[in-house]
C-alpha cells in the first residue's frame, strides 16, 4: 500500500509539472473565469433568457453530487485501512473536532464584532423586499422550523437507519459514519482476507476519480449557466440596494481568510497565499457555482499532493463539511447584526452572547438541512425571539451572491483545516510540499 501511495504522489507531482506545458486556453481555471464573465454579461443584457440557463448549472451540480457520497465512503475506508491503526485515526479525528470548534467560534465572534464596528444595516430600514423574496424567506423559515429544531434531532440525524438510504439522500455525515464503521470492520479481518477487498476498493476509487475528471470538464458550462441565472434573476436594483451588505460581507470573508486563517497557517509554517494559489482552480469553480460540493471530489484527490496524508484528508475534509463551516458562521453572525440595525433592534452584549450560543449549535447543521446556510440562519433568527423574522426577506434577495463567498470560505477553511490537522497529528509530508514548490518554479 505504501508503494501505491508513493506512486500516486509521484504521479500527482508529475501532473503538476506537466500542467504548466498545456496551452493556456486548456486551463480549467481560465475557462471557468471566462465563463463567469460571459454569464454576467448575458445576465445583464438578456435577463429573461439568462434565467432559463439555470438548468445548465443545476445539471452540473447534479452530476457532481452523484459521486460525492460514494467517493467520501471510498476515500475514508481506504484511508482507515491504509493507516492500519485505529488509534491513529482516532487521534486525527479528535484533533480535527477540537480545531473545528475553536475556529468556527472565532468566526462567529468575528462576524459579530465586525458587524457592530461598521454598523452594517443602519439606514436600510426603508428597503422593502419583493413578494417573491418574502415568499422565499418565509419558506426558508418554515423549513428551518420543521427540519432543524433540537440538538437531539440533529444528533440522531448523524446516524443512518439504512445503508443505501444515506447514499441516496446524500447525507454526508451518515455516509461518513458508515465509512468509519465499515473501515474499522475491514481492519478487523486478517490481512489475507482483507487484501482483495482493499485492492478492489482502491480500483473503484480510482475509477470514481476518473468519473469526476470527466464531469469537471463541464464546469465552464455549469458556471456560465449558474452565473447568468444569478445576475438575470436578481437584476441591478436589488444589487444596488443591498450593495453595502454584499461588499462588507466579502470584506469580512477576505479578512477572515487572510488574517485569521493566515495566522493559523503561519503558526504551522504554511503560507496561506501559497495554499490559495495551489487550489486556485477550485476557488474559481466555487465562485461560479456557489456550491462547496462542486470541488470536494477534486480536493480529496488533489490535497494529498500538498503534504497532508491521504488518510487525514479523507477524514478531515468530509467531516469539516458539516462541522467546520467558517463562511456560514461569518454569514450568520453578521446577518444578525444587519437585521438588528436595519430594524432598529438594540442588542445588549448579553443578548449577543446568547445568540452566539444559539449559532454555535445551529451552524453545525447547515450541511444536514435542505436549504443550507440561509435555512439555519432563519432557524437562528426564529430561535432568538428577538430579531424580526420578516427581516429575512431583506437578505433573501441577494443571498445568491452572499452564498458565493459563504461556500468559498467554507472550502478554504476546510482546506486549511486538513493541512493544519495533518501538521499537528504528524501526518504531513514536507518532501511532498517541496516537490510542489519545485514544480511551480520549473
Amino acid at each position: 500500500m505504501g508503494t501505491i501511495a508513493a506512486a500516486q504522489n509521484d504521479g500527482r507531482a508529475t501532473s503538476v509539472a506537466t500542467a504548466r506545458k498545456k496551452p493556456l486556453w486548456r486551463s480549467l481555471g481560465l475557462q471557468v473565469a471566462v465563463s463567469m464573465v460571459l454569464g454576467i454579461a448575458v445576465g445583464l443584457l438578456w435577463p429573461d433568457f439568462a434565467t432559463s440557463l439555470k438548468v445548465l448549472g443545476d445539471i452540473f451540480l447534479r452530476l457532481i453530487k452523484t459521486a460525492v457520497a460514494p467517493l467520501v465512503f471510498l476515500t475514508v475506508v481506504v484511508g482507515i485501512v491504509a493507516a492500519g491503526d485505529i488509534k491513529r485515526v482516532g487521534k486525527v479525528g479528535l484533533i480535527a473536532i477540537l480545531y473545528f470548534e475553536i475556529v468556527s467560534t472565532v468566526a462567529l465572534a468575528l462576524g459579530l464584532i465586525f458587524g457592530n464596528a461598521i454598523g452594517v444595516g443602519k439606514g436600510l430600514g426603508q428597503i422593502t423586499a419583493s413578494a417573491a423574496a418574502t415568499k422565499g424567506a418565509e419558506a426558508a423559515a418554515k423549513a428551518a422550523a420543521s427540519s432543524h429544531t433540537t440538538f437531539d434531532q440533529f444528533l440522531l440525524n448523524v446516524f443512518p437507519d439504512n445503508f443505501l438510504g444515506a447514499f441516496a439522500r446524500g447525507e454526508l455525515l451518515q455516509v461518513l459514519v458508515i465509512a468509519l464503521i465499515f473501515g474499522f470492520g475491514l481492519m478487523a479481518l486478517s490481512p489475507e482476507r482483507r487484501a482483495p477487498i482493499e485492492s478492489g476498493l482502491n480500483t473503484i476509487s480510482t475509477a470514481f476519480f476518473e468519473f469526476i475528471h470527466i464531469i469537471m470538464s463541464l464546469a465552464p458550462i455549469g458556471t456560465f449557466g449558474a452565473v447568468a441565472y444569478a445576475v438575470g434573476s436578481n437584476g441591478t436594483s436589488v444589487l444596488i440596494a443591498l450593495a453595502y451588505l454584499v461588499l462588507t460581507f466579502y470584506a469580512l470573508v477576505a479578512l477572515f481568510i487572510l488574517v485569521v486563517l493566515g495566522a493559523i497557517c503561519a503558526l504551522f509554517g504554511i503560507n496561506i497565499l501559497h495554499l490559495l494559489r495551489y487550489i486556485r482552480e477550485e476557488i474559481l469553480i466555487m465562485l461560479g457555482t456557489a456550491s462547496s460540493e462542486s470541488v470536494l471530489p477534486r480536493l480529496l484527490e488533489k490535497l494529498p499532493s500538498y503534504g497532508p496524508s491521504t488518510q487525514t484528508v479523507g477524514l478531515v475534509l468530509p467531516t469539516g463539511y458539516a462541522f467546520n463551516l467558517d463562511g456560514t458562521s461569518l454569514f450568520m453572525s453578521m446577518g444578525v447584526i444587519f437585521l438588528a440595525n436595519a430594524y432598529g433592534v438594540t442588542l445588549s452584549w448579553e443578548q449577543e452572547l446568547g445568540i452566539l450560543a444559539i449559532m454555535l449549535l445551529t451552524s453545525k447543521g447547515a450541511a444536514t438541512v435542505s436549504g443550507g446556510s440561509f435555512v439555519v440562519f432563519a432557524a437562528t433568527v426564529t430561535a432568538s425571539g428577538i430579531l424580526p423574522v420578516d427581516g429575512l426577506a431583506l437578505i433573501f434577495g441577494v443571498y445568491r451572491f452572499l452564498s458565493i463567498a459563504v461556500s468559498t470560505c467554507n472550502v478554504i477553511g476546510n482546506t486549511v483545516a486538513a493541512v493544519v490537522v495533518a501538521k499537528i497529528a504528524g501526518e504531513f509530508d514536507g518532501d511532498t510540499l517541496r516537490r510542489v514548490d519545485a514544480a511551480e518554479v520549473n
